[in-house]
């Protein structure tokens, strides 16, 4: 949900051969090779998923052949032996009455997604490579190799032509003020905003609560003040700034406003997330600091939530779990993305050559609390069985990687940038179809089907957000993909 460094990814095509060979032999085949082990695994995970069922089957069965036979008498003496025990018959029912209530008036409230929109920033603000490097090398403050280490991170970035810098970047010498940076965070938020609130019809001054994020911009007024202030939203709003957290503070401002929404009855939470270009473009040759020039691009979302059980069939989709990993108390951890002055005192962010490793490690962790709440049965038992072999048997078995194929029908990797995407495409074992998603920045989901929502942060964070869609979702109204999105085919394999 991260609007911050919106652009319009193109995704791959998955091919794959299968090549048949026959032979004439007497012998009986060898089945482990002709049976494709993954049918079977899929066979086993629908096994153990239906275990209770399969169990209870029989039960059901013995049970109708004892209801079959009893008769008039058996029913008489059964209502007699009911009337001698009436105080333990009202005394249980109460009790089942008490726990009920108890269950209905403690259970958390469900909470809801009634639509969601991205800001599409005007033509004229569009950043095609060429023009992207052309503007460079005027600006006068990168050096030859700063240049083309730029050209080659733009190339294997995975962005496409369409992605878009604020109005103060198309000056030369850029314009930086504090002015144009209000000046971009007004256009993106506002724009976000007058689309949702016109497709999901909702009168501003009904929303309650409202969470802003940006990591790197935070004027005083603050930019939710901005948003209260143009909507002349409600006195008693609950408003909140989040800044500094980086690129997962999308998911950090759901949780936040998920936790609002479980205290705060029958009203609307509004999430805005963004990253602010103008004031934090370097303009230095440190190449460590120079790959954030090459990655963020203008760009902002909206997101509209409600906790009315009214709202439910009007919603795209329903929260399921948030799980926020960090490892700030790591000190390598901790700086790898790292604001700072360069030796010449230009400010940037500086990403270290561990960073991969260590969004590895953060993701291992998250994971491993999420997969309690979302995988099958089937995939618990291989987990813990393989664990259990290795810690007391052979310490030489691989690890099981659960299959998470099976918990999630879509996954929204974050889009930092292609190598982010290809490694997780990699460790966790999906299709091009499954990170679809994330290098579409689009998703095409059915009722039921689930989204895992993946986010790696300064600090350095892992935050998962998990949501099952209610109905066939449609792109809202004014998509900022609508009028491109067929410019990206993906090969299915089904």
């Amino acid at each position: 949900m991260d609007g911050a460094g919106e652009s319009r990814l193109g995704g791959g095509d998955g091919h794959g051969s299968v090549g048949v060979q026959i032979r004439q032999t007497r012998r009986l085949p060898d089945f482990l090779q002709s049976v494709n082990l993954k049918y079977v695994k899929l066979g086993y995970h629908y096994l153990i998923s239906n275990l209770l069922t399969l169990c209870l089957l029989p039960l059901a069965v013995v049970i109708s052949v004892q209801a079959s036979q009893t008769n008039p008498d058996d029913l008489r003496h059964l209502w007699i032996h009911l009337q001698y025990n009436l105080v333990s018959i009202i005394t249980c029912s109460a009790i089942l009455v008490f726990g009920l209530t108890v269950y209905v008036m403690t259970r958390p409230r469900p909470v809801y997604l009634v639509d969601f929109s991205c800001y599409l920033p005007p033509d004229h603000l569009k950043a095609p490579f060429s023009r992207f490097m052309d503007h460079s090398r005027l600006t006068g403050d990168f050096e030859d190799s700063a240049l083309e280490f730029q050209r080659k991170i733009l190339e294997r970035s995975g962005l496409g032509e369409d992605t878009y810098v604020p109005e103060g970047m198309h000056h030369v010498p850029p314009r930086i003020s504090m002015a144009a940076a209000r000046e971009e965070a007004e256009q993106v938020m506002f724009g976000a905003l007058d689309s949702l609130f016109a497709n999901a019809n909702v009168n501003p001054k009904e929303i309650g609560i409202l969470v802003v994020n940006c990591s790197l911009f935070n004027p005083t007024p603050s930019l939710s003040a901005m948003i209260v202030n143009k909507y002349k939203l409600r006195g008693n709003i609950r408003s909140y700034n989040l800044g500094g957290m980086g690129c997962s503070a999308g998911v950090i401002a759901v949780d936040l406003a998920k936790d609002m929404l479980l205290v705060h009855r029958k009203t609307y939470a509004v999430v805005v997330s963004t990253e602010n270009i103008t004031q934090n473009w370097y303009f230095g040759n440190n190449k460590a600091m120079l790959i954030p020039n090459c990655l963020f691009r203008v760009g902002g979302s909206a997101v509209l939530l409600s906790n009315k059980s009214s709202d439910k069939r009007r919603s795209k989709y329903r929260l399921s779990h948030v799980v926020r990993t960090h490892r700030g108390a790591d000190d390598k951890a901790f700086r790898c993305v790292y604001q700072e002055q360069d030796d010449t005192g230009r400010t940037g962010v500086s990403l270290s050559k561990d960073l991969m490793a260590i969004a590895g490690e953060t993701l291992k962790t998250n994971i491993t609390t999420l997969g309690p709440l979302v995988l099958p049965i089937s995939e618990q038992i291989l987990f813990f069985t393989t664990l259990v072999v290795k810690k007391l048997f052979n310490g030489k078995v691989k690890p099981y990687i659960p299959d998470f194929k099976l918990a999630f029908e879509h996954f929204c990797i974050h889009a930092g940038g292609r190598a982010v995407i290809d490694e997780l495409e990699k460790n966790l074992q999906l299709s091009p179809v499954h990170v679809e998603a994330s290098r579409m920045t689009l998703h095409r989901m059915r009722r039921g089907n689930r989204v895992w929502q993946i986010a790696f942060g300064s600090g350095f964070k892992c935050n998962s957000a998990v949501w099952e869609a209610l109905r066939n979702v449609k792109p809202s109204k004014n998509s900022p993909w609508e009028d491109c999105i067929d410019k990206y085919p993906v090969t299915l394999s089904y």
